[in-house]
Parts: structure tokens; C-alpha cells; sequence
């Protein structure tokens, strides 16, 4: 039967909620869309009238949904051009999601949305579902048709296998953003030893253009191969220029609830990195380029007040 107005609301109300959950799950803002709106899609070929608990029932849809595509996505990304990243998404966007806890700030974070991708899908699900929207392991289990035991023991794994992928404390946020400040000075400065001075010695540096933006296949590894990286990327040129259509305008902001670097360029978003900061220097720089992962970027973004860049780069 058609839904009704109040059936519809009712889907609105939660959509936010859903998207973080999938955006999460997905590390896309696109395809988190894309399976809120195949969720609608089952939500309006069903019988209302006949489910209990909507919000429940809601979930366990799009959760599938996102499994599903998780097992898809792992496919496509074996044959990715070169390393892939998460879609960063910048400060005041819904989609991040509750941020009132520890966890849930964690749970969106740029490192660890880069490091669930070693996690099995319902290793994924659960440590979301748990850590980020703090359902009980009793509804978990219902939404993944598992025992309550098994998703308390996912969950331990999947813990463990986050926290053996960040093994350092981070800074706070004030601390974080004089760190950048001094990156950005030393990167500018055409000079390898101010920046080896502010990485830690087994720095990574990691960028994603998807085949449409030249970036390295692999990862620069420790302080030295990344800081002689970093002093040649902000260093200007006309091919750099020719490249992103411009002079970038080079901003610190906030990006996954860490700090970040945003170029842009006549309001377009043209590279979002995404900096790791512990209190042992900056432990890895994650370097989004692909075009296709920056548009929801480039609408907060012109969305939102900006001062002036801190320098023009290329």
C-alpha cells in the first residue's frame, strides 16, 4: 500500500541517522546515499502498517544493504587505480554523525575509517553499530542474524584490530593546529630538515587520485622520503597549476574531526589531506585528489564561512 505522509516523515526523521551509519560503514558519502535511497525504496514497497519497530527494521535494511556492497566494493578495489582513500568529509557535515563521545568521534575519524578496511564486513557493522551509535549487542545480533555472543566477539576483534593499528596517543586539538602551522612553514620553506623534525621516523604519506589525478601508487614510507615528498608538492609550477585549473588557495580546517589541509581552487575543492598528529610528531599525511570523492566537499565548503588561505600554492 502507498505510504503515507506520516509514513514518509517518519523515514526523514531517521534518514540522517542512516546516513551516518552507512558514510561509516561505506567510507563514501555517494554510495551511503545511494543505499539510504535504496532503503527508502524497500521502505515504500513494504507494509508499513505491519513493522514494529521502524527504526529497527530500517537499520537492518541498510546495514545488509552496505554488507552487500562491501563484498562488491572489495572486488572493485583489488583493480582501483592505485591506493584507495575514504571520502573525507568536512566540518559541519550531517553526514559525520554524533561526535558527543570518544568513540564516536574515533569511530568517523580519517585513520580509522582508512584502517576498517582491514576489518571483515561484520566486523565493520558491529564495531559501528556498537562503538558509533551505541546499539546493545542484543540488537546487533537481530540485524546481522548472528548470537548475541558472537557480535560481543566481533567486536572485541575488531577492536583489537584498530587499536594495533594505531598504536600512539593523539594531541588535542589546539596542539594540532600549531603542528600544522609549523608543517605548512616548513613545507613552504624548500628546506627536508624542518619537516623530517615534525614526522615521526616511520611517517606515511598516502594519496588517492583514482586514475584522474596523478598520485603515487604506493605510500611514501618513513620521515625522510615523506618530507623531501611534501617540500616537492608545495613547491609551485606551472604544470601543478595546469593541473587543478588554477592557483590553489591552501586552508586549515577541519576534516573527520582531525586536522586537515584543503587546496581550493575559484571554490572548488581540489585535495583534502587528512593529517595523523601524535604526540610524537605526525605519523602519516592521507592525501584525497580523486575529483569524484571531493563534490560533496566543494558543497559544504562553499556552504560554509572561510577566511583568507594561509598561502596560494602552485
Amino acid at each position: 500500500m502507498p505510504l503515507t505522509v506520516e509514513d514518509v516523515d517518519l523515514f526523514e526523521g531517521a534518514r540522517g541517522r542512516l546516513e551516518a551509519i552507512a558514510y561509516r560503514l561505506l567510507g563514501s558519502a555517494s554510495e551511503a546515499e545511494d543505499a539510504v535511497q535504496d532503503t527508502f525504496l524497500r521502505w515504500q514497497a513494504t507494509d508499513v502498517g505491519r513493522i514494529e519497530v521502524p527504526e529497527a527494521w530500517l537499520t537492518k535494511v541498510l546495514t545488509n544493504l552496505c554488507l552487500n556492497h562491501l563484498a562488491s566494493a572489495r572486488a572493485r578495489r583489488e583493480t582501483y587505480v592505485g591506493e584507495w582513500l575514504p571520502e573525507p568529509l568536512l566540518d559541519g557535515d550531517p553526514m559525520l554523525g554524533p561526535a558527543a563521545t570518544a568513540e564516536q568521534r574515533e569511530s568517523v575519524s580519517y585513520a580509522v575509517l582508512t584502517l576498517m578496511e582491514r576489518l571483515s564486513p561484520n566486523e565493520r557493522a558491529v564495531y559501528v553499530l556498537r562503538e558509533a551509535f551505541d546499539y546493545p549487542h542484543r540488537e546487533i545480533a537481530e540485524i546481522l542474524d548472528i548470537s548475541e555472543a558472537s557480535s560481543q566477539q566481533i567486536l572485541h576483534r575488531a577492536k583489537k584490530h584498530i587499536a594495533d593499528g594505531r598504536a600512539r596517543t593523539e594531541i588535542d586539538r589546539a596542539a594540532a593546529r600549531r603542528i600544522v602551522e609549523e608543517f605548512l612553514a616548513a613545507a613552504t620553506s624548500g628546506k627536508t630538515e624542518p619537516l623530517v623534525q615534525l614526522l615521526t621516523s616511520d611517517a606515511i604519506a598516502i594519496g588517492d587520485g583514482g586514475g584522474k589525478v596523478p598520485a603515487r601508487a604506493k605510500a611514501f614510507e618513513g620521515a625522510l622520503a615523506v618530507a623531501k615528498f611534501m617540500r616537492g608538492l608545495f613547491k609551485p609550477g606551472p604544470a601543478k597549476r595546469a593541473l587543478v585549473g588554477g592557483s590553489a588557495g591552501i586552508h586549515l580546517a577541519t576534516a573527520n574531526g582531525g586536522p586537515a589541509v584543503v587546496a581550493v581552487v575559484d571554490g572548488r575543492v581540489v585535495g583534502v589531506m587528512c593529517l595523523e598528529i601524535t604526540a610524537d610528531g605526525i605519523a602519516a599525511f592521507r592525501n584525497q585528489v580523486n575529483p569524484d570523492k571531493l563534490e560533496r566537499a566543494t558543497g559544504v565548503w562553499a556552504a560554509a564561512e572561510h577566511g583568507e588561505p594561509v598561502f596560494h600554492a602552485f
